[in-house]
């Protein structure tokens, strides 16, 4: 019987996990083995996955599931993004961008949205009818988000948008996109806004190309275009221009941690997977798993997992409760993905030479975990981060 990436670690269930969230771990997980699974080698190879996918997901209650229900979503919390994205990796969908729409995008809206901006984007999200992205990175612009050159202009009642953005995740099915942009330059971040576009209703968007990934294929990833695009000044998100460098700050700790979560759940199911390979490939006479190097690096890597799932479930309960600061989640985001880099690449090494086969799971998670070390601001940053609270 497979080892099961969800109980590989042994550990208690965390008082977080209530039991509506374990049920939809437990949902979640049987419609991706189910509906998603099946499909993803093609969606693979296409380097994109299809529009009913999103908009079976969002028939399943797995697209916002932490937005209130008068705006379409389940009233959960981050608890329940977390147990989605958990099944994700799990599974082993990753390039599934849903975890961004929900736990990145969708708050945006909640938390800043005018409350006709909820009623009128929210549902549609939850729905799978609207996918979204938010546009932060440029290509002289990556960590560094006052940085952004976009521009929006003030033209009577609505902005004109002029501006280019790249690796936007979602960007080739993404038709409500939040876009960081400076209403005044001159203000540095203190001139930066986030306007919504809804890219149906608006004339000169275009969308680059799908970009080549070393992983993540089936995750769509674009540069996108922005030529005097008008968009109504309805579609600020705040009361006031000159709010985005704070609104981003404010949301920055939950996308790290999402990033935790990913992370976490991946170095799970590499362990799992790992584990039946090791008890099952026989060399010189005997399983792989009675050499006392496997068991040792087993034994290290179960560990060092279990250590960080420790940290993250405590991270969850303080991010629930309001209490995540910054600091620690530029610590979940670095140590986490370090750690499953460190765990998918041991574990590829006791695969051997089937481990750098593509038909072997291991093989896309050493190539599909790399850019968690990037996205979300650089593990780099994030030790600058943690450094100026010392």
């Amino acid at each position: 019987m497979a080892t099961d990436p969800a109980s590989v670690l042994e550990l208690p269930k965390p008082r977080w996990v209530s039991d509506d969230v374990a049920m939809l771990y437990d949902m979640a997980a049987r419609f991706l083995t189910e509906e998603i699974a099946p499909k993803y080698e093609e969606f693979e190879k296409a380097e994109i996955f299809d529009r009913a996918s999103w908009r079976k997901a969002g028939e399943n209650g797995l697209l916002c599931a932490s937005m209130p229900e008068e705006y379409g979503g389940s009233g959960g919390t981050f608890a329940h993004e977390s147990a989605i994205i958990e099944a994700i990796s799990h599974v082993g969908v990753d390039g599934f961008g849903i975890a961004l729409h929900n736990s990145i995008v969708a708050p945006y809206i909640l938390h800043y949205g005018s409350e006709e901006q909820k009623k009128k984007w929210l549902p549609r999200m939850a729905s799978g009818e609207l996918i979204g992205a938010i546009a932060m990175t440029e290509p002289g612009a990556g960590s560094d988000l006052q940085g952004v050159k976009t521009r929006a202009e003030r033209d009577g009642n609505h902005y004109r948008i002029n501006g280019s953005k790249t690796f936007i995740t979602n960007g080739q099915l993404a038709n409500l996109i939040i876009v960081v942009t400076k209403t005044d330059p001159a203000r540095g971040a203190k001139g930066t806004s986030l306007i919504v576009v809804e890219t149906d209703e608006v004339t000169g968007f275009e969308r680059g190309r799908n970009l080549d990934k070393i992983g993540l294929k089936s995750n769509d990833t674009s540069e996108l275009f922005f030529n005097d695009v008008r968009v109504p000044t309805s579609n600020l998100l705040g009361h006031d221009e000159g709010q985005g460098f704070v609104q981003l700050m404010q949301q920055l700790p939950q996308e790290r941690l999402q990033i935790g979560t990913t992370a976490i759940a991946m170095a799970e199911r590499a362990l799992a997977l790992t584990i039946d390979y090791v008890k099952d490939r026989k060399a010189f006479g005997k399983a792989i798993i009675d050499f006392q190097n496997t068991q040792f690096t087993l034994a290290e890597l179960k560990t060092e997992t279990t250590v960080g799932r420790v940290f993250y479930n405590n991270c969850v309960e303080r991010h629930i409760n309001g209490g995540l600061d910054p600091v620690t989640a530029s610590m979940a985001k670095y140590w986490l993905s370090d750690l499953q880099g460190k765990v998918v690449d041991q574990c590829l090494q006791l695969f051997g030479g089937y481990g750098y086969m593509n038909e072997y799971p291991i093989a896309r998670m050493y190539r599909d975990a790399r850019v968690q070390r990037i996205y979300g601001g650089t593990n780099e940053i994030m030790k600058l981060l943690i450094g100026r609270s010392l």
